[in-house]
């Protein structure tokens, strides 16, 4: 599929990667969040075994184009248009990082919080600004920025419209790694593919039984891994693991991905 605001590049070791390319500032347009929504779709057709979202070096992404703001009529078709795309990458049964050089603002922030993990360079900086003008999140931010770093630093920081940068975003949780500037891509690109080459069917159930228990209580969380405990061994990756385990030790798996 063409795209013309984004790249999407499948790499050999099983990895694909989305660039955001939509000028220097990459706002999430409209246009940018249909094409980014399709792109969802084209990996969740023929699933890598791991996903990077990237954008430029100076910016990750600036958040939504405010010049398509308008009134009550534009948030309810903007709002919405955020929520299915983010979700769209988040629901992908596969390890989906996020490599932010730079500003991931508003809508990029919420971006990357969509994804199941944060490396960011040393120059990144977050925010949730939207209050600056008046408005809240739209993009999913009032919700997984709480549970990322907690309702009380989300609160300040939507509330403020604070932006943190590298470090601090490491402390509270906003970022899982953070790296120089020159080894973001590497660093990214390393680690999801060492993800790819791994059991793919158990890396899929796992990340749906904690996503599904976020949202529930803990006896309830349970009973979800029990039931992803017994369908993981349903698996053939769960048979080569085993007696790998067995006769040469932990780590020397080669798994299908089945």
């Amino acid at each position: 599929m063409a795209y013309e605001l984004l790249t999407l590049d499948r790499r050999d070791d099983g990895v694909a990667v989305v660039t955001l390319a939509n000028g220097k500032v990459n706002p999430l347009s409209r246009e940018l969040l249909a094409e980014l929504r399709q792109a969802a779709d084209e990996l969740a057709a023929d699933l890598p075994g791991a996903v990077v979202i990237t954008g430029g070096d100076r910016i990750f992404a600036a958040g939504a184009d405010i010049s398509q703001f308008g009134g009550p009529d534009e948030a309810a078709e903007i709002g919405p248009a955020f929520h299915d795309t983010i979700g769209a990458f988040a629901d992908l049964p596969r390890f989906v990082i996020a490599a932010i050089s730079g500003y991931a603002l508003g809508g990029g922030c919420e971006l990357a919080l969509g994804c199941d993990y944060r490396i960011a360079s040393e120059k990144a900086v977050f925010g949730q600004p939207e209050i600056l003008l008046g408005i809240i999140p739209g993009g999913g931010g009032t919700q997984r920025l709480a549970r990322v770093v907690g309702p009380s630093r989300a609160k300040e920081m939507c509330l403020t419209g604070r932006q943190v940068k590298a470090e601090e975003a490491l402390r509270i949780g906003l970022a899982d790694e953070v790296v120089a500037p020159e080894e973001l891509h590497d660093r990214a690109l390393a680690l999801a593919a060492d993800v790819a080459k791994g059991a793919l069917t158990a890396q899929a159930i796992t990340k749906r039984v904690i996503d599904a228990g976020l949202s529930t209580s803990l006896d309830e969380g349970l009973a979800l891994e029990r039931d992803g405990f017994v369908e993981v061994f349903r698996t053939d990756d769960s048979q080569i693991g085993v007696k790998s385990f067995l006769e040469h030790g932990p780590g020397k798996a080669e798994f299908t991905g089945s």
